[in-house]
């Protein structure tokens, strides 16, 4: 299967039927609730505390369960005594290896099998046993209890030292996870026709999702059903991979996920403590509640993985790129888990250019499996690409932000030349440019620099391929006979204001205001199915599902008018909450519909349809930062930034700019504070808590950070007009801030972080 024929999950896309479209059109520009700033309609549960999360969950008789992870890097469990343990105050139960009835078979993603609890534990942290006890601190005691004997055997956590003849082999049969290979012209032409060709290798670290709620789940069986609470981006996921590994039928299984805190991709997959949980749970016949703590998040669940990327391009004098040729090495982890995943998608699709090719290597190091991180492999590879344009634009004399102009796609994409729904990165750029005021601050920089602090302007630019959403996904809306409405649809809200935008959408249809729809959503009991939200794609894939749903209610009512009015259905229309004839003689609220009031309730059914042929639905991106260095203590100040976003139709300007802020945070992070450090001796995490693996905080972040939307609405994607916008907000944020310190120092730092140690050594090091 080719690499964009499959979701952020790795699983394959649902292709577009033949011909498929939505049929209805996008609303026109004048709207009455799409588009505005509106608070999200949970904002009182969730600033109040009413909100319960998964992990704020008490069910009378509930038990605390607590994971024994291996200390390890790579060992083997040769014994494993419980006893202990299990005669401890307060503990009900203990699992391990020598419980073959809680011990089922586990995979990590189809390409390893094993057990739970499997023997040779190839990372930290992996599970070796578990526990079920009255409170959390006995539970925790309890780990303590359990004496576990390992063979300690070699490891690798480096993914270049993987690849060396002689490393520790992480499976039989070497350290290579996979291969893939792209190409189209001819490169050593394209290298030929260059009036300036540059090379160099680039390295990013490995960013840890450490999301606020950590990961978890509450577990409780009525007779042989299974209701679990998870913090989860996709119920429906969860509730197919518990049903397999339990070998139960997925109408015993019910996932509830009202509540997220968050997840950014980690939350994607569902991880041994759900099936710890249920086992403990079925065990004791009672709740158990199974929360990692923040050390094991860092150790367990997931990474952005490490990237050593390296870039050869050549331009000609005029600007025109001639050729690229990237290559990137990924570690996947102690699995194989996507650690090359979309790395050289922006070599070879962002820019113009004929002749192309890539190369990458996935690894298997001792280290937790890889997970999607908010825009996987996009990001690693902004930070090369982009700063390789720089440098390419600084050696033609040209300006960074002509230089991409003139290598825009012509509409097309560069990669196979489907033409673009809409031609969105010429706009980010000049627009941006403009609004951020691109030609003075260039200019003004060296006018601001006085002695040790240095001013820098830089920018860079993005796209992303899985922000069109597509089916399946069905939502239910009832219209009820006071004009409110409710919402039904399996969709999980992991913070972003989805629920906020769905209601609006209902809103906008329904003449009514967002808080007078209740929303039904993420519970496989009583919702129905959608896919995990993540990708970029829950707006493009939900919204036009939603706003079909009120289409039917709505073709239901206009039959319901034409009667009471005697009127051809033809000559009636809806004006917000009324519907009148064409001639404006008459008119009726929906409330005053005769049927309406007698039979209380409208029921209407949507589906998303397929995606139409033959073209890419596309979000673009650019962003602009100005810093200012300080060459004495290493410090870099991030003065202010501006992201310009293409991503269709802006349904609440409140969120879209709250999930720019929030995506720019996070690649400020990327660039200047987070990496994983894995101790060279013992290949054991170090910075595994919120003290010694550095979050950006309010402090790290820009006073000004400004959103600036492209307003464009894809009349082709969808019947409401969205594209995704989660990840395109935070590919170009590390590349623009590496461009903004280059400019203000006259020199690249080509390794992530740019913190104050790695940024003096650099200094220092050209001084001397």
């Amino acid at each position: 299967m080719a690499d964009n024929e499959t979701d952020i999950e790795g699983q394959p896309r649902i292709a577009p039927d033949a011909g498929a479209a939505d049929d209805a059109r996008p609303w026109g520009e004048q709207t009455r609730v799409v588009g505005n700033r509106r608070p999200r309609v949970d904002a009182w549960e969730r600033v109040s505390g009413a909100a319960v999360f998964p992990s704020d969950l008490v069910l009378p008789g509930m038990l605390h369960a607590a994971v024994l992870g291996s200390p390890h890097a790579n060992a083997r469990v040769t014994a494993i005594d419980t006893s202990r343990a299990e005669r401890m105050p307060g503990v009900y139960a203990v699992i391990s290896r020598n419980t073959p009835e809680a011990n089922p078979d586990w995979d990590y993603f189809s390409a390893h099998s094993g057990k739970l609890f499997y023997d040779h534990c190839r990372f930290e942290g992996d599970a070796v046993a578990a526990v079920a006890a009255q409170s959390p601190y006995q539970a925790h005691d309890a780990l303590r209890a359990i004496q576990v004997e390992y063979e300690i055997l070699p490891f690798v956590s480096d993914e270049l030292e993987a690849l060396k003849p002689g490393a520790p082999e992480v499976h039989s049969g070497g350290n290579r996870a996979g291969t893939q290979t792209y190409a189209r012209g001819n490169i050593e032409q394209g290298f030929s026709e260059a009036d300036l060709v540059l090379e160099q290798r680039y390295r990013t670290a490995s960013e840890m999702h450490t999301p606020l709620e950590p990961h978890g789940c509450v577990a409780r069986w009525d007779g042989d059903s299974l209701t679990v609470w998870e913090s989860t981006q996709g119920v429906y996921a969860v509730q197919s991979k518990i049903a397999d590994v339990l070998k139960l039928p997925l109408s015993r299984v019910r996932v509830i996920g009202h509540y997220v805190g968050g997840a950014f991709g980690s939350k994607l997959r569902t991880d041994k403590y759900a099936i710890i949980a249920a086992l403990l749970a079925r065990r004791v016949n009672r709740p158990v509640k199974l929360f990692m703590t923040r050390e094991q998040t860092l150790l367990t669940q997931g990474n952005r993985p490490p990237a050593t990327m390296t870039v050869k391009a050549g331009v000609k004098k005029d600007g025109t790129l001639t050729a690229i040729q990237f290559s990137g090495i990924g570690a996947s982890g102690a699995y194989k888990a996507g650690g090359t995943s979309l790395l050289d998608w922006l070599a070879k699709d962002l820019y113009r250019c004929a002749n192309v090719s890539t190369e990458l290597t996935d690894v298997y190091i001792n280290a937790q499996p890889a997970r999607p991180f908010r825009a996987p492999g996009y990001v690693q590879c902004s930070w090369a690409m982009e700063q390789m344009m720089d440098a390419l634009a600084d050696g033609l004399g040209m300006d960074p932000v002509e230089l991409r102009l003139r290598n825009i796609p012509a509409g097309t994409q560069a990669r196979d030349d489907k033409p673009y729904t809409t031609d969105g990165l010429r706009l980010c750029i000049e627009q941006g440019a403009r609004a951020f005021g691109w030609q003075e601050a260039r200019a003004a920089a060296a006018q601001h620099s006085k002695g040790h602090l240095q001013r820098g302007v830089g920018m860079a630019a993005a796209n992303w391929y899985a922000g069109d959403g597509g089916p399946p996904s069905t939502v239910i809306v009832r219209l009820y006979a006071d004009g409110t409405a409710n919402l039904n649809m399996g969709a999980s809200d992991i913070g972003t204001g989805t629920k906020t935008v769905m209601a609006m959408v209902v809103a906008e249809e329904f003449g009514v205001d967002p808080d007078a729809v209740q929303i039904e959503h993420a519970d496989t009991g009583t919702t129905q199915y959608a896919t995990p939200s993540g990708g970029s794609k829950t707006v493009p894939t939900e919204a036009p599902a939603v706003r079909r749903a009120c289409l039917a209610v709505k073709s239901q009512l206009l039959d319901m008018a034409a009667q009471q009015l005697g009127r051809p259905r033809e000559e009636i229309v809806f004006d917000g909450d009324h519907l009148r004839t064409t001639d404006g003689l008459e008119s009726l609220a929906i409330r005053e519909l005769d049927r309406l009031r007698k039979q209380k309730v409208v029921v209407g059914v949507g589906q998303r349809q397929s995606n139409p042929q033959g073209v890419s639905i596309t979000p673009f991106a650019a962003q602009f930062c100005e810093v200012e260095v300080n060459t004495l203590t290493g410090e870099v100040r991030l003065l202010r930034m501006l992201g310009s976003n293409e991503s269709g139709r802006v349904i609440n300007r409140l969120t879209w700019d709250g999930q720019l802020i929030g995506g720019i945070t996070m690649g400020v992070g990327y660039a200047t504070t987070e990496r994983r450090v894995l101790d060279g001796p013992t290949g054991k995490l170090c910075n595994k808590n919120w003290h010694d693996y550095k979050l950006p905080t309010t402090l790290d972040v820009p006073a000004e950070v400004i959103s600036e939307p492209i307003m464009l609405t894809d009349e082709q994607a969808n019947i409401v007009g969205a594209k995704g916008l989660g990840e395109p907000v935070t590919i170009p944020t590390a590349g623009a801030i590496a461009n903004a310190v280059a400019h203000a120092l006259g020199m690249r730092l080509y390794d992530t972080p740019i913190n104050p140690v790695t940024l003096i050594e650099r200094v220092a090091a050209r001084e001397a």
